[in-house]
């Protein structure tokens, strides 16, 4: 069976998923909106609003389109996916309702006390009077979260309660976007960060994979937290028995918490876990592929990918499988100066052909536009040099090496990444 394929998405994320299922031999055609510099050299970029369902709708009916995957979380709260469905379109991710597990960290709170799901302390505020009262009674640091979407930045670690009155003005006075929306003010949990990802139709958990992302933005972990600044895959830290534990204590008993709610999930979940001897407990969820976690993921899964993207919209994952090489992989993001606060747009970006040389390396795009062949930055994330080999050591070699050969003075890039799968 031969399909056509539609992409909603222009990062790096997006970019990766299109590497891996056009390497799948069901794949005849794949669009992709709005794309970007490195999409557009793999697909057919189509010139539409990814937050219009009727636009998308529409889209699909005239190029009969056969399966839509929908890579970032905004057009999943525009209710792009509830229309597709609608008009009987193939159609992966999640419903409306159910991305509130993403879009709203009191929601997803809300159903971690009802599943008795293992979590972080949190108290919800409204205004900043009682959320300042709140402070001081707190144990420091604490941290700060806009209940919404905030592009990854929406999570502050305030080690004292100067930084944390301040953070709450900043928060509540909607730098966020989020005026009028409240804040969670959450207990500090101390160990290590993993990154899990299942598929679930609502009724089969199938694991892909794990990951361990680096979010602040320079090297040892110091600087603002952003969308993410590199990411490994598999993450060490994940045994066999770990597995059993996050799927048993977390995974199930959202989905089914959730099906019991009348919002049943059918997509990708992506659990972020804080794991402390040997216990895991949620940090948060995400309702799509993580980015830059996607690209370690998809170099790993490659053709499959699309399979079990398939299975899982059709609601077959039962009897779907995952088959993994020996092998790790390793992406590290370059990003313009200033981010993740401001930065110039419209650099010229050369020498990306001399990175895509080194073995294993793939370059996948994100903030990049093609401006009469030449390569402009016009996002913050702008760039994921990604390699995989057969251990993490020679990925993270090659994956520098080619970083190196890129030649743009208005970037940077962490030179850490990966550093606890390397200890």
């Amino acid at each position: 069976m031969k399909m056509k394929i539609l992409v909603l998405g222009g990062g790096g994320r997006e970019h990766a998923l299109i590497w891996a299922i056009n390497q799948n031999p069901k794949c005849d055609e794949i669009f992709c909106a709005p794309g970007n510099a490195g999409i557009n050299k793999i697909a057919e970029i189509a010139n539409l609003n990814i937050l219009k369902p009727d636009e998308i709708v529409n889209f699909c009916k005239t190029k009969h389109i056969d399966f839509v995957i929908i890579g970032p979380e905004a057009p999943l709260l525009a209710g792009v996916s509830d229309a597709l469905k609608l008009e009987n379109i193939l159609t992966f991710g999640p419903s409306k309702a159910s991305s509130m597990l993403e879009a709203s960290k009191s929601f997803t709170k809300s159903i971690c006390k009802l599943g008795k799901i293992p979590t972080a302390k949190s108290d919800t505020f409204y205004n900043l009077k009682s959320a300042a009262k709140y402070l001081e009674s707190c144990d420091f640091p604490v941290v700060l979260k806009v209940d919404g979407l905030a592009a990854g930045k929406g999570v502050v670690i305030a080690e004292s309660k100067k930084v944390a009155l301040n953070t709450i003005k900043i928060m509540f006075g909607g730098k966020f976007g989020n005026v009028g929306k409240p804040i969670l003010i959450e207990e500090f949990l101390h160990g290590e960060e993993l990154s899990f990802f299942v598929l679930t139709d609502g009724k089969t958990i199938l694991p892909i994979g794990s990951a361990q992302d680096h979010k602040r933005a320079f090297d040892n972990d110091t600087g603002p937290n952003t969308g993410g600044m590199g990411a490994y895959s598999p993450a060490l830290i994940l045994t066999t028995d770990l597995e059993k534990k996050i799927i048993s204590k977390i995974i199930k008993p959202t989905v089914d918490t959730m099906n019991a709610q009348k919002l049943p999930f059918v997509g990708v979940l992506y659990a972020g876990l804080m794991i402390r001897n040997g216990e895991p407990t949620l940090i948060e969820y995400n309702v799509r592929f993580g980015d830059p976690e996607c690209q370690v993921l998809m170099v790993r899964l490659g053709a499959q990918i699309l399979d079990l993207l398939l299975d899982c919209a059709e609601q077959k994952l039962e009897q779907s499988k995952v088959n993994w090489a020996n092998d790790s992989a390793i992406s590290v993001v370059m990003a313009a100066k200033g981010y993740p606060e401001s930065y110039a747009k419209g650099t010229v970006i050369k020498n990306i052909f001399s990175a895509e040389k080194v073995s294993g390396v793939e370059v996948f795009h994100a903030g990049t536009k093609n401006n009469n062949g030449q390569i402009l930055a016009i996002g913050g994330r702008v760039l994921n040099i990604t390699c995989k080999e057969r251990n993490l050591a020679l990925a993270h070699n090659k994956v520098y090496e080619a970083a190196a050969l890129i030649d743009w003075d208005s970037g940077y890039y962490r030179k850490d990444i990966g550093w606890r799968g390397l200890k």
